[in-house]
Order: C-alpha cells, then sequence, then structure tokens
C-alpha cells in the first residue's frame, strides 16, 4: 500500500506586479493557511517519506511550513522544476519514477494540473478545483509506484482550509 497527497500550494501574493509568476510568495492568507493544514496534517498521524515541491517560490514555502509543522527534517522538502504547472500526466510520470522505499508521497504543485490528477485517479470522485493549500490524499493499492493507476486508487481524504468540518474545535 502506498499513499499519495496532493497538495496546492497556498494562496500566493499579487502584491509585486512585477515580480514573476515563478517567484510570487505567499500571502497572508496563505501564510494562515498553510500551517492550519500542517497542523490538520498532523492531526491524521501524516510522515511523508518524501515531500516534493514545485520550484515556484510559493510551493516551496507551502511545503517548508507543513514540514516543519509535521516536525520533519530541515532536508525536506525536495525539488522538482517538472512539478511547475505540470499537467495530470507529467504529474502520474513523476510519481510513477519514485523510489520503492517511499510509502507515503507529497507532492506540492499547482492547478489545473493537481486537480486533473485527482480526477484521472479517482473518476468517481470528481473534483472541480482543488482549493489553494487544498490536500487530497490517495491510497494506492500497489507494491510499487510504477503501478499507480485509477483502478488501484481509493479517496483517503480531501482537506481545505475552508473545511470547518476537517478538525473539532478549530475555526
Amino acid at each position: 500500500m502506498k499513499r499519495l497527497m496532493l497538495v496546492r500550494h497556498a494562496k500566493s501574493s499579487w502584491s509585486d506586479p512585477y515580480a514573476a509568476d515563478h517567484d510570487r510568495t505567499l500571502a497572508r492568507r496563505g501564510e494562515r493557511d498553510a500551517p492550519r493544514m500542517g497542523r490538520r496534517l498532523r492531526a491524521r498521524n501524516v510522515r511523508p517519506s518524501l515531500i516534493l515541491s514545485s520550484t515556484a517560490v510559493r510551493a516551496i514555502e507551502t511545503a517548508r511550513i507543513l514540514a516543519h509543522e509535521l516536525g520533519l527534517s530541515r532536508t525536506f522538502p525536495e525539488t522538482d522544476r517538472e512539478l511547475y504547472h505540470a499537467d495530470a500526466y507529467t504529474l502520474l510520470d513523476i510519481v510513477r519514477r519514485q523510489d520503492e522505499t517511499c510509502s507515503d508521497l507529497m507532492l506540492v504543485g499547482h492547478n489545473p494540473g493537481m486537480t486533473r490528477v485527482v480526477n484521472v485517479l479517482l473518476p468517481e470522485y470528481p473534483l472541480d478545483n482543488l482549493s489553494t493549500a487544498g490536500i487530497v490524499a490517495i491510497d494506492l493499492d500497489i507494491e510499487t509506484w510504477q503501478d499507480a493507476e485509477p483502478s488501484a486508487a481509493t479517496l483517503a481524504f480531501h482537506d481545505y482550509p475552508k473545511n470547518r468540518a476537517a478538525v473539532p474545535g478549530e475555526g
């Protein structure tokens, strides 16, 4: 059994109209939502073997915040330029190339690719839009990442910052 967690970066800032897309940082809302989602992951006892992030600043910031909230080493996250605005099939290719010693993989990237890969792997769970800082965890009944296919996938959970039912007592 493998678990794939797909995370869309937290809300990015548009305060600098001259900043290149790749260099945009997190907005104040993103800086608030990313730790909240990290705490929710910690409450679920999530412990990724690998966090792989897009090289975009907002994605790396999101991944670092999640890793910090999960109490993971400073070596997290690793980055992969291919994740920057990757389509669903590029994302699946990245997943299928992972080392078998990794049992829980977290990808931090961008829409529309993140939403579309959820729809490819979980066609019975149509998702219109994975929100910023949203997370979809997919359990895969496989031994090797190369076998990641819809027939092996089931939804473990879907969470997002405005999901008030996610953690009792959180507002």
